[in-house]
């Protein structure tokens, strides 16, 4: 496994690779590193997914809206975080959806999924931002938790230009 840091507006990020793929991206202070042993991470600015994954980052904080088309992604878990993450790769840019939506539309394909195991899921999500679980929120406009810091989802959800009028931060609980 290899790494490489980015120094983003946001906050110090880590890229994590297994050789093809970009498998973790870490800010800075993340509560979950799940399936990365950080002690056998080798540095290589040129580890398969990481110069791509630079270059998508360049381009989303530069507000260019990128597309993931192009960036090698092997997020490890469970066959259902790995469903929910790919419904989280559906939401478009500067659009929100909710934990409720993404276990309807798990149903709708099948899976058992109740919106708090789909909540475990995005909490557990091991690409931050470019996997945007920072575009889930509560039904009622909670903005519920974020692995990076409640702050920091703001930060990403006014970066995109999303209306934050009706949004709400949670004063109590434990993501935030």
């Amino acid at each position: 496994m290899f790494y490489s840091e980015y120094d983003s507006p946001l906050a110090p990020l880590t890229l994590i690779s297994d050789g093809k793929s970009i498998c973790g991206l870490w800010i800075e202070g993340q509560r979950f590193r799940d399936g990365v042993d950080v002690e056998e991470l080798v540095h290589d600015e040129n580890a398969g997914g990481i110069p791509e994954m630079r270059d998508w980052l360049d381009d989303y904080f530069a507000e260019k809206n990128p597309s993931v088309t192009g960036v090698p992604l092997a997020p490890r878990g469970s066959a259902f975080r790995c469903a929910v993450w790919k419904k989280l790769l559906e939401i478009p840019y500067g659009e929100l959806t909710t934990y409720g939506a993404i276990s309807s539309a798990l149903k709708k394909e099948g899976m058992k999924a109740s919106a708090i195991a789909v909540g475990g899921a995005v909490g557990h999500n091991p690409i931050s931002i470019i996997i945007p679980c920072h575009r889930v929120i509560g039904a009622n406009g909670n903005l519920t938790g974020y692995g990076g810091g409640m702050p920091r989802k703001v930060w990403l959800l006014e970066h995109e230009g999303v209306d934050m009028s009706r949004l709400f931060v949670p004063t109590h609980g434990t993501a935030l």
